[in-house]
C-alpha cells in the first residue's frame, strides 16, 4: 500500500511540474528570442542613423568602416552597410567578390532597399550555423541612401534557452525529490496502521486469539476503523466463546435425556398390548432420529467454531477402512458395497472430515438402495487438465464418489439437497435433512467441494472433490494400495445370499 500511495503522490507531482515548467520554458525561450531581436533592431537603427549622417557629410568612407567593426565586435556578429545601388559601403568582415559587387540579391537587403519602413527579420543557416538577420533602410527624410544589415549567431540564444531548460529540470528534480520524501513519510504514516489492521484481521481469520489493533496512529478515519475492528473482534470472540460453550454443554444436556427416553421406551415394551406396539416402534424411531439430528447439529456447531487447518489424509486407506466397517451393515440390508477406481494417494482435509463425509454419504446410499442393489465407493482423478496439474505432473484434485442405484433426484432436488433440514418428498424415513449439509460444510472446510449428479445407470452420484498436497506418497504408493485391496475379505464385496 505504501508503494501505491507513493506512486500516486509522485505521479501527481510530476503532472503538476510538467504543467508548470513546460509552459514556463516555452515562455522564457520566446521572450529571450524577442529580446535578442529587439536589441538587434535597436543596434540596426543606431547604425542606420550614424550611416545617414556620415553619408550626408560625405565622410562615409572614413567613418563607416570603423563604426561597423566596432559594432560587430560589440554584438558578436556581422554588420554590413550598402549603398542605394547595392554597392558595399562598409563591412565588418570580408565578403566574397561576387557578393561585394551587388548585395541586392539578398532578400532582407532587397526588402530594406525597397523603402520598407518595417524591420525585416530572417533566420537562416550558413555553414551549419543558425543566424538571425536584421535589415533596416538608411534614409534622410524621404531620400533612400542605402541599407544596414546585422547578422547575429543564435548560438548564444540557444545556449541561454538550453541553460534555462536545464535549470528548470534540476529545479523540478529537486522539487520531486522533496515531494518524494514528504510523500514517503505521509504514505507510511497513512498505510502503517492499515497494514497492522490487515495483519490483525488475518490473525482473526486464521482462528487465532483476537488482540486489539493499535488505534493511536494514522489518519482519524483509520483510527476510527481500527476502533470499530476491535469492537467487532471482541464481539466475535464473545460469540465464538458462547458457541464453544454451547457445543460443549449441549452434547451432555441433550444426549443424556434422549438416552434416558430411549431406555424408558424399551422398558415399556413388555407391558404394552400388541396393538400399541406399532406406536412404540414409531416413538423409538423418532427418538433415534432426534438423537441423530442432535449429533448432526452438534457436529456442525463444532465445525463452525473456528478455522481448522486441513491436513494430509490417506484416502485409499480411509476408503478401505470404511468399506470394512459398512459392509456388514449393507449385508444386513441385502445390499452390496464395493470399492473400485484407482489409487489416489493423499488429500488435504480437516481431521475427521473424510470419515464423516463417507459415513453420511454411505448412510444415505444405503437407505436409498433397493434389495440386492450395489453401492460403489469409487476413487478417481478428475479429467486431465493442464491448469489442474502439479509441477511434477500429478493432478491437483482427487475425487471420492458414492454411487447408488436408488430412485435418484431431480435437478431441482439436487440443487436444494445441501440445505439444512431439507428432505426430498419421496425420501426414505429416518433421515434428518442434515447429512448432506454437513458433507458440504466439511468439504468446504477442507478446501474442496461436494456435488450431486445423476448416476449413468440410474440413482445418485455423490462426489466429493479434495485438493491433493504438493508432495504425497512415494514411488511405492500404488503397489501398497493394491495390496490393501487384496486383503479385503472376499465376502465383503459380494451380495449376501
Amino acid at each position: 500500500m505504501t508503494r501505491r500511495l507513493l506512486l500516486g503522490y509522485l505521479s501527481l507531482a510530476v503532472l503538476v511540474l510538467l504543467c508548470f515548467e513546460i509552459p514556463l520554458g516555452y515562455i522564457y525561450s520566446r521572450s529571450e528570442k524577442e529580446r535578442v531581436i529587439s536589441a538587434a533592431e535597436d543596434e540596426a537603427e543606431s547604425v542606420s542613423a550614424f550611416a545617414s549622417l556620415s553619408i550626408m557629410a560625405g565622410r562615409e568612407e572614413r567613418e563607416l568602416p570603423a563604426r561597423v567593426v566596432h559594432c560587430a565586435q560589440r554584438i558578436g556578429g556581422e554588420v554590413l552597410i550598402v549603398a542605394a545601388d547595392g554597392g558595399v559601403l562598409a563591412a565588418s568582415h570580408p565578403l566574397p567578390a561576387d557578393q561585394a559587387r551587388d548585395m541586392t540579391s539578398r532578400p532582407e537587403i532587397a526588402a530594406a532597399l525597397g523603402g520598407h519602413d518595417a524591420v525585416d527579420v530572417r533566420t537562416s543557416t550558413i555553414g551549419g550555423v543558425s543566424y538571425l538577420s536584421v535589415a533596416l533602410p538608411v534614409t534622410h527624410g524621404n531620400q533612400l541612401q542605402g541599407a544596414v544589415r546585422l547578422i547575429l549567431p543564435t548560438d548564444a540564444v540557444h545556449s541561454k534557452v538550453h541553460r534555462a531548460w536545464l535549470l528548470l529540470a534540476l529545479a523540478g528534480l529537486a522539487i520531486l525529490t522533496g515531494a518524494a520524501v514528504v510523500a514517503l513519510v505521509f504514505a507510511r504514516w497513512t498505510s502503517r496502521p492499515i497494514v497492522e489492521l490487515e495483519r490483525f484481521a488475518h490473525r482473526l481469520a486464521d482462528g487465532k486469539a483476537p488482540t486489539p489493533a493499535p488505534v493511536t496512529s494514522g489518519p482519524p478515519e483509520v483510527r476510527s476503523l481500527a476502533a470499530t475492528f476491535n469492537q467487532t473482534a471482541a464481539r466475535l470472540a464473545h460469540l465464538l466463546e458462547a458457541q464453544r460453550a454451547f457445543a460443549a454443554e449441549a452434547s451432555h444436556q441433550l444426549k443424556t435425556p434422549l438416552a434416558a427416553l430411549r431406555l424408558r421406551l424399551d422398558n415399556l415394551e413388555p407391558d404394552l398390548a400388541e396393538r400399541a406396539r406399532p406406536h412404540l416402534t414409531a416413538a423409538t424411531t423418532e427418538t433415534e432420529r432426534l438423537a441423530r439430528m442432535v449429533e448432526g447439529l452438534l457436529a456442525m456447531a463444532r465445525m463452525e467454531e473456528g478455522a481448522v487447518t486441513p491436513e494430509q489424509v490417506d484416502l485409499d486407506e480411509l476408503c478401505t477402512e470404511r468399506l470394512r466397517t459398512w459392509t456388514p451393515l449393507f449385508e444386513q440390508h441385502h445390499a452390496r458395497l464395493v470399492l473400485r477406481g484407482v489409487p489416489v494417494g493423499h488429500a488435504l482435509a480437516v481431521p475427521g472430515a473424510v470419515e464423516q463425509i463417507l459415513d453420511n454419504l454411505l448412510s444415505n446410499a444405503l437407505r436409498s438402495s433397493p434389495l440386492g442393489g450395489t453401492v460403489a465407493l469409487d476413487l478417481r482423478h478428475p479429467a486431465p487438465d493442464r491448469r489442474h496439474l502439479h509441477r511434477d505432473g500429478r493432478p491437483t484434485w482427487v475425487e471420492v464418489h458414492v454411487i447408488d442405484q436408488g430412485p435418484g433426484m431431480t435437478a431441482e432436488q439436487r440443487r436444494r439437497a445441501f440445505d439444512r433440514f431439507w428432505r426430498a418428498p419421496d425420501s426414505p424415513k429416518g433421515g434428518t435433512g442434515l447429512g448432506l449439509s454437513l458433507v458440504q460444510r466439511l468439504a468446504h472446510a477442507s478446501g474442496g467441494e461436494a456435488t450431486l449428479n445423476a448416476a449413468p445407470g440410474g440413482g445418485l452420484d455423490a462426489a466429493v472433490r479434495l485438493r491433493s498436497p504438493v508432495r504425497s506418497g512415494g514411488p511405492g504408493r500404488p503397489a501398497r494400495m493394491q495390496l490393501r485391496r487384496r486383503t479385503v475379505p472376499e465376502p465383503t464385496v459380494r451380495a449376501p445370499v
